[in-house]
């Protein structure tokens, strides 16, 4: 058996380990990332929010991901036939609308690329980036964890390290250790979807580059469009639905639900076999213990219906990145340093999962009326888009603030928020003083 010792392990090498290992690494640490899989691998297509531009800003890959050529994104279709999810009709969040300092597009990107892309950019930083690499085991003395066992190649490896982080997703290798992970039961979804090539977006009915999310009783339906020529479509539905009928039947009939997806689809042709994916939504109120920590999926996982995948995980990896740095270089302060990392990872799943909810429950627009008592309605569109664009830790967005008031709505134990936000931290400030100026316009108003 192989033995190495390193400052810090990251398991897995989607894009909360990628992140992670290169922040770590680009201050100076000695990181290894152990992914078990061989990359490029196939993932389902992704589209990203706008404030994962800001993100990619603070740690300096912006110009990377710019550089990859992916499809623009200036706006999401929410579709709702049904008007009982969401706003009557087709309501388009515009990113434009956001306000000042704020990126106003994002991308829809291909995940092996992408992931591979970031595996690529923590090796450039000085991470080891070993591929092929499968953690089957957890290194503990006492309560600490102090390293991992893996296998790569068919030798078995042992590597202790100061701290681990756990990128491992929906494998949620610390999770399923100490049989932390809980099942959100409310947002028990299963997915179907495949992929389709010779898309037009002469027939798109909307934003050329828009995702498309489409309501019915049974669901939602996503178009999410990978290239030019290219599209990612699914529809995610209670298991319920399913054992009810068989993936096929069920995606052709959800999409064909949805008469704007169906017209995009014109002339386009299936790529792929339909895939499923199930046991959606989950979390762990314990996010951290000593020597370790959970980023991204590892911890919580929400329903796509907003894309807030990666950006949750991207923030949450760059944060425990920022905390475990802090705590190697002041080990005394380690306490504290994980513990505020706990409640900013609890923060930004809260939110993101609250707005999930409040979509599910038919109750978007009665929370933005809501809002709209405290602020003036020339302005909730602004918070709204910007809630929907990734804004998960303002303090200040006032659709934000009546979602927290739903505890029917609660997902961790009760913990202490932590705000600020990760994309834009310059604003905060800022969005305190449009708040009150906000607050201020509307009691003048109603006088």
């Amino acid at each position: 058996m192989a033995n190495d010792t390193t400052d810090v392990i990251v398991i897995g090498g989607g894009p909360a380990g990628a992140v992670s290992a290169t922040v770590l690494a680009r201050q100076g640490h000695d990181v290894v990332l152990l992914e078990r899989d061989e990359f490029p691998r196939f993932h389902i297509g992704e589209s990203l929010l706008p404030y994962m531009m800001g993100m990619f800003d603070q740690i300096g890959l912006r110009e990377a991901v710019e550089a990859q050529g992916y499809v623009p994104k200036f706006g999401g279709e929410f579709i709702d036939p049904t008007e009982k999810k969401f706003f009557e009709g087709v309501f388009r969040a515009d990113f434009t609308k956001q306000g000042d300092g704020r990126y106003s597009s994002a991308f829809q990107v291909e995940r092996a690329r992408f992931d591979k892309m970031l595996t690529e950019q923590a090796a450039a930083a000085g991470a080891r980036v070993l591929f092929g690499a499968n953690v089957n085991d957890l290194l503990m003395e006492g309560d600490r964890m102090v390293g991992v066992r893996y296998e790569r190649e068919g030798e078995q490896h042992e590597v202790r390290s100061k701290y681990v982080i756990d990128a491992s997703g929906r494998a949620g290798r610390i999770a399923n250790r100490f049989g932390l992970r809980k099942t959100l039961e409310k947002l028990r979804m299963v997915a179907v979807f495949r992929h389709y090539a010779g898309l037009d977006e002469s027939h798109n009915l909307g934003v050329e580059g828009d995702i498309q999310v489409g309501a019915h009783d049974d669901g939602w339906v996503w178009a999410i469009p990978l290239s030019k020529d290219a599209i990612s479509v699914g529809t995610v539905m209670p298991r319920d639905v399913l054992r009810g009928s068989t993936p096929e039947k069920a995606f052709e009939e959800h999409v064909s639900r949805i008469p704007r997806i169906t017209a995009r689809l014109t002339g386009t042709h299936p790529t792929s076999d339909l895939r499923v994916e199930t046991d959606y939504c989950y979390h762990s109120d314990t996010v951290t213990g000593p020597g370790w920590v959970m980023v991204g999926d590892a911890g919580c996982f929400g329903d796509p219906m907003f894309s807030g995948g990666v950006l949750v995980a991207t923030a949450t990896a760059v944060r425990a990145a920022e905390t475990i740095g802090a705590a190697l270089d002041d080990p005394a302060a380690e306490d504290h340093l994980i513990d505020r990392y706990a409640s900013f990872f609890k923060t930004g799943y809260d939110t993101y999962i609250r707005l999930i909810h409040a979509y599910y429950d038919g109750e978007l627009v009665a929370v933005a009326a809501d809002a709209a008592r405290s602020t003036d309605r020339d302005t909730l569109e602004k918070y709204l888009v910007r809630l929907i664009g990734g804004d998960f830790w303002s303090e200040h967005n006032p659709v934000a603030q009546e979602m927290r008031k739903r505890t029917e709505w609660d997902t961790f134990a009760p913990f202490k928020r932590v705000f600020g936000c990760p994309a834009y931290p310059h604003l905060d400030e800022a969005d305190r003083k449009e708040r009150a100026e906000s607050r201020v316009r509307r009691a003048t108003a109603g006088k």
